[in-house]
């Protein structure tokens, strides 16, 4: 076989040498583990898993909890994007969380778009041993990790995913509720000329636009044309976007962005303009960042549960983690419901 043909060559799974072997999945796990076990295995069929994972080619998971048969007391967390000020938020609720539970975190980050580049679990987190590893946001433009988690016998926790498909215990928040309190906030003071700013994410998760655009068909009947503005995730992509809501002949007085980042930037570009927040225009985000209580008006947003989140998925994570590697785990999904904080970003419309 040429050095090419072997580098295309699938790398063998645990799957593939019970299959081989015609053994179960979890008599090879307790194999390979080298871990004491209940239900004594026969020698002749250790030895066939043995000779069969040498044959073809089976390199051990690094992150496959108990290799050695203890615990090490990490947790993994695979993070979307290091970058955004609300993942960073998460990281440290992680953190602390995972310590409280006798936990350190190993931290990895999942690059950017790399088009046909695989990107494996192995390259994320290294070869660090971990108990179990947590999702933080979408993970469906990296299929090579994916699969990865699911052939590991490492217990996975999903958080924020976005358009990835429910295949492990999901935690995640109520968007569309979220989207729908800040609206109500916004009518129950008087505006009805609502735009709406979506931060543009990855795999186009549109769930805070498509209740914005829900809500206002209910509520008035229709959208006004060119109110939901689509912008990068970005200060300076709300920024753009404002000036270009602003611009039209029907300016709204209020607008609702996806995103606390898109909602700085549109507090940004309202005071370059000369339109004052919020006499002239209300403003109200999403997430509830650090930054979101200290800007100038302090933003009113709807805040995401993190610590909620974060330490309900860390606890079923412990809790995975402690039970025998071949027990069979079910996709679960754990909802929690965003709330409401008024600042100073918000009041009744001025009438013009």
């Amino acid at each position: 076989m040429s050095e090419d043909q072997s580098a295309k060559r699938p790398v063998p799974t645990m799957r593939d040498i019970a299959a081989a072997a015609a053994v179960s999945q979890s008599t090879v796990s307790r194999v390979l583990s080298g871990a004491p076990t209940t239900v004594p295995i026969a020698p002749e069929t250790r030895q066939r898993v043995l000779r069969t994972a040498r044959e073809l080619g089976y390199r051990p998971n690094p992150l496959a909890r108990g290799l050695r048969g203890a615990s090490t007391n990490l947790i993994g967390a695979v993070v979307r994007d290091f970058s955004d000020p609300f993942f960073a938020g998460a990281i440290e609720a992680l953190v602390v969380e995972s310590m409280a539970h006798g936990y350190n975190v190993v931290l990895g980050h999942a690059p950017g778009r790399l088009g046909d580049v695989a990107v494996s679990l192995t390259t994320v987190l290294e070869t660090r041993h971990t108990d179990a590893v947590v999702l933080l946001g979408d993970m469906q433009e990296y299929p090579q990790l994916l699969v990865d988690l699911r052939n590991s016998i490492v217990p996975v926790v999903a958080l924020w995913p976005g358009t990835s498909p429910r295949e492990f215990p999901t935690v995640d928040a109520d968007d569309r509720a979220g989207i729908r309190a800040g609206l109500s906030h916004l009518v129950s003071l008087g505006h009805e000329r609502i735009a709406f700013v979506n931060a543009e994410l990855p795999n186009e998760y549109r769930a805070r636009e498509e209740a914005y655009l829900e809500f206002m068909r209910d509520r008035f009947g229709a959208v006004p044309p060119g109110y939901a503005e689509r912008s990068p995730s970005t200060l300076a992509g709300g920024d753009a976007a404002l000036r270009r809501l602003m611009d039209r002949p029907d300016p709204p007085t209020a607008v609702a962005a996806s995103t606390d980042v898109v909602a700085v930037g549109v507090l940004h570009a309202a005071h370059s303009l000369g339109v004052t927040v919020p006499d002239r225009l209300s403003v109200v985000g999403f997430d509830d960042i650090l930054i979101a209580a200290h800007t100038v008006p302090a933003l009113t947003t709807v805040r995401m549960p993190i610590s909620e989140i974060v330490g309900y998925a860390v606890t079923q994570a412990v809790r995975l983690a402690r039970e025998p590697a071949d027990v069979q785990r079910q996709p679960a999904l754990e909802i929690f419901r965003p709330e409401l904080i008024v600042r100073d970003s918000t009041a009744p419309p001025v009438l013009r």
